[in-house]
């Protein structure tokens, strides 16, 4: 028998010790209900890491199938060792790619942005095609370890205030979006839930 919690535990453990970034409990709990609630069978996650939220969505309902995509080959590797030790091959399908050279013809449920930060907008734009009509976008980390709510001035490397520039870039694209109604929760690091407009599953 799997030892479920037992394996959860160490790949916890492993992105603790390897500066792997994983969704934090808050944020995983939305996720994993949401999937729960609206009966989502078909998710698309951009950016797999080392599998942790691919396979907790995998175990929150024995009727959704994962498709994750990750362009390192580490963490792909690492991933798919989990997966495995876990029994999940039938419903988590890994492609080890960069996202944005990534064809799908597949339409999903749930499309879950957790990737390289300044290019949600892309990712957004690209796989968008593939959102069923009621189906919605989750993208993480809207908090960014909470930077975005800083003064600018305050965040003293170049790079990490590029990258939070891209997130509040990503907040205000998604706001103007015609097409959706984004909601940002505060809830974990921050999520954004985009829903193509008129549609009816609210949760």
């Amino acid at each position: 028998m799997v030892n479920y919690f037992g394996i959860i535990k160490q790949i916890k453990e492993y992105a603790d010790q390897n500066n792997v970034p994983i969704m934090v409990e808050e944020g995983i709990s939305y996720l994993t209900n949401y999937i729960i609630k609206n009966d989502v069978r078909e998710v698309l996650e951009i950016g797999t890491a080392i599998g942790y939220s691919a396979i907790l969505m995998a175990l929150a309902s024995p009727n959704v199938s994962i498709t994750s995509i990750e362009r390192d080959e580490k963490r792909y590797l690492e991933a798919l060792k989990n997966i495995k030790k876990l029994e999940l091959e039938d419903r988590i399908q890994l492609i080890y790619k960069d996202a944005l050279d990534v064809q799908l013809e597949d339409k999903f449920d749930l499309i879950f942005i957790d990737a390289a930060k300044a290019q949600n907008i892309k990712f957004f734009e690209k796989f968008e095609k593939n959102l069923l009509p009621n189906g919605t976008i989750i993208t993480d980390n809207m908090n960014f370890h909470g930077l975005v709510h800083q003064k600018e001035e305050e965040i003293k490397s170049k790079n990490l205030r590029a990258l939070v520039r891209k997130v509040k870039e990503y907040i205000e694209f998604l706001h103007k979006n015609e097409k959706y109604t984004t909601e940002i929760l505060d809830i974990g690091d921050g999520l954004a839930i985009s829903r193509p407009k008129n549609q009816n599953n609210i949760v």
